[in-house]
């Protein structure tokens, strides 16, 4: 798929950060080897922010949209939809886009949507919000990307480092007759889907006193099939093979030349990845912010939100910047957008009590 959309913007960004931070080298410190202190300095490791064991995606979602109420940032009568991109929902039934919509009192006619995604979410919430928008006249679109992956407790230590984190970031979408263009691309290759994937919890294979057992993946490492398997090996083959050239085909069809492209926001899964997907695409690191995962880990689908709250918070108030912004992982799944981001309303960051 690619496709434009006229007349069409972002207008404010929030994230919202679990309270609980925890630091790479504490959490290693019973099983510390030469290989995790490669892996800290290789990869980026540093300190992350996981949900608390009882947080669930609807509070951090709640909490945020009731703070951009309290501090004017958002109507309720302004918003027409809700969409919700993540793949750790409260319930199977409800979704979370109508808890969202029941808990900070919405509407009747706001429509409600969640979207099971992971870490191209931000991508893809981005695309229905974008069409969205076409039949919600005058109001605004919310998309939320949230996941609370790594709440879970263990008895036992790791047993293996941990780059994971938990993040929920809301993005405000309006109508704006005077908006640039947005370009956007987006693919799928679901034979490879098995190269990130949680095999236990859903109806493929229930939940059971079997699923939560550790088991040896291969390498030394202990997982349960409750927790997410990833061949890293074939992710970082696939990331470094689709990538740039989903980027140099947004670059072709939106008439633009890599150094146009002020900054490019990626998906931050590692420091390492992204280092060579800038240097394979001729991208200087100075237009690749690369330090999500060192100060809060790999988010899923709300690494691009949080890499743009963090590191370019006062740029985006006060001016506009030409960006590339691109998705990549579970599925598999790749998409990439170019953009006029700026002179946002609030672009913000916010611990929760979650």
């Amino acid at each position: 798929m690619i496709a434009t959309f006229k007349g069409k913007k972002i207008t404010g960004m929030l994230t919202v950060m679990p309270e609980n931070e925890y630091d790479y080298d504490e959490e290693t410190k019973e099983i510390a080897t030469l290989q995790t202190r490669r892996l800290k300095k290789i990869m980026g490791f540093g300190k992350r922010r996981a949900a608390k064991e009882t947080s669930t995606s609807s509070d951090f979602c709640v909490y945020g949209l009731n703070y951009m109420f309290e501090h004017d940032m958002i109507k309720r009568e302004e918003i027409g939809a809700v969409v919700v991109t993540g793949l750790t929902p409260d319930y199977f039934i409800p979704h979370i886009s109508n808890i969202i919509h029941g808990e900070c009192k919405l509407p009747k006619d706001v429509i409600c949507m969640d979207i099971p995604q992971g870490c191209v979410g931000f991508v893809l919430g981005s695309l229905q919000a974008l069409m969205l928008l076409d039949v919600v006249g005058n109001k605004k679109v919310v998309v939320f990307n949230t996941d609370v992956l790594c709440r879970k407790k263990r008895e036992t230590p790791l047993s293996s480092p941990s780059f994971g984190g938990d993040a929920t970031a809301i993005t405000v979408f309006e109508n704006d007759e005077k908006a640039s263009d947005i370009y956007m691309n987006l693919y799928n290759d679901g034979t490879e889907r098995d190269a990130l994937i949680m095999h236990a919890g859903g109806y493929k294979m229930p939940h059971s006193e079997e699923t939560v057992k550790l088991v040896d993946i291969g390498d030394g490492t202990m997982k349960s099939y409750e927790d997410l398997w990833m061949d890293g090996s074939r992710v970082f083959n696939f990331v470094q093979k689709e990538v740039p050239p989903l980027i140099e085909e947004i670059l072709e069809y939106s008439k633009k030349s890599k150094d146009e492209i002020e900054w490019y926001l990626f998906h931050q899964p590692n420091k390492f990845m992204l280092q060579k997907l800038a240097d394979k695409m001729n991208i200087p690191w100075d237009k690749v912010p690369m330090n999500v995962v060192e100060n809060f880990g790999n988010s899923s689908g709300s690494t691009i939100p949080v890499n743009i709250t963090y590191n370019l918070k006062d740029k985006l108030i006060a001016h506009s910047y030409t960006c590339c912004l691109s998705g990549f992982g579970a599925g598999l799944s790749w998409g990439s957008m170019i953009m006029e981001l700026g002179n946002l309303d609030f672009c913000e960051m916010l611990i929760s009590k979650y």
